[in-house]
């Protein structure tokens, strides 16, 4: 018997898949049940978007380990979108060979500022950024403002930009956005989307 590639790509497929299937043991998975064995169960809302995803914490001795959807939740039935998948990297990342929760390393806890043409990162402190920050906000709003155009009463700034996080919940975004809309940006637009 004589076959085609695309028929012997086929079943070769469909034997991996076929062979993958019959060795899974779909009863338990040994490391993900020893890591959450003793761990307590916290049912929370995800904190990217406004869709009020369901998410179920797993926290072990205080430490958080482990994150996925909550079936029970109506709106995400226990699916999480990417964003909601990734969780736990907010503040921990799991040790898989010690079986033990760490901070973070990838997050940034310190001001990193690279002066213009410069190819060095430099530290600096907390409150020279928030100052920096400011000084260039306010040096740009009052450059840049507008009171009226064509006769009626615009008051805004259309040099500054806002882009909304979908790391903040609600309430911080929709506090940003009257800062904002206070300053006279009236260029918004939020990053929810995938």
């Amino acid at each position: 018997m004589q076959i085609t590639r695309r028929e012997f790509f086929k079943l070769t497929g469909t034997a991996a898949l076929a062979a993958t299937i019959a060795g899974c043991d779909w009863d338990s998975d040994p490391v993900f049940n020893l890591r959450l064995e003793d761990a307590r169960e916290v049912t929370t809302v995800c904190p990217y978007c406004s869709c009020g995803c369901g998410a179920i914490c797993y926290v072990q001795n205080g430490s958080l380990i482990s994150v996925s959807g909550d079936p029970d939740n109506p709106i995400n039935e226990g699916a999480l979108c990417s964003k909601g998948a990734s969780l736990l990297n907010l503040n921990t990342v799991y040790n898989f060979r010690d079986h033990q929760p760490e901070l973070n390393p990838n997050r940034l806890t310190r001001v990193l500022y690279r002066a213009p043409n410069s190819t060095q990162w430099e530290e600096r402190d907390w409150q020279w950024a928030l100052d920096t920050i400011a000084q260039r906000v306010q040096t740009t709003r009052d450059a840049t403002f507008e009171r009226e155009m064509d006769g009626v009463v615009v008051n805004r700034t259309t040099a500054i930009a806002h882009l909304g996080s979908a790391a903040l919940d609600n309430e911080e975004n929709y506090l940003l956005a009257k800062l904002m809309r206070s300053l006279g940006v009236v260029n918004l637009d939020h990053h929810a989307r995938l």
